[in-house]
């Protein structure tokens, strides 16, 4: 059986490029839709840091906090995601859908580079 955060991790590593995903979709798609915020406690882990964190967002479409902020919204636009004047997400146009967005590797298997 795995963790919670292993869960957790499947699923953001199968997030495509040029999509995003809401921590509460995440917490849904592993059956705990109550605990979206346990997904972004998740991301502070360091086995984690290779995973496409920057691919998921608040609900409403808005980036994470100051210090990733920048990272995050220059690696989104570089996928292709657009924004509102706002520098939200356009969440109906972007956001993950699993059966729409079939991503058949996971990004784990593909080699590090630095």
């Amino acid at each position: 059986m795995k963790t919670f955060n292993e869960q957790v991790y499947d699923i953001v590593a199968r997030i495509p490029a040029g999509r995003v995903a809401t921590f509460g979709q995440i917490a849904r798609m592993i059956g705990r839709q109550r605990m979206a915020r346990f997904v972004g406690y998740a991301s502070n882990n360091k086995a984690s840091w290779h995973l496409p964190w920057h691919r998921v967002v608040f609900k409403d479409g808005s980036l994470c906090g100051a210090g990733f902020f920048e990272q995050q919204y220059k690696a989104l636009r570089a996928e292709g995601v657009k924004f509102t004047k706002e520098k939200t997400v356009i969440m109906e146009q972007f956001q993950w859908d699993p059966e729409r967005d079939a991503v058949p590797m996971d990004v784990r298997d593909l080699p590090l580079v630095f």
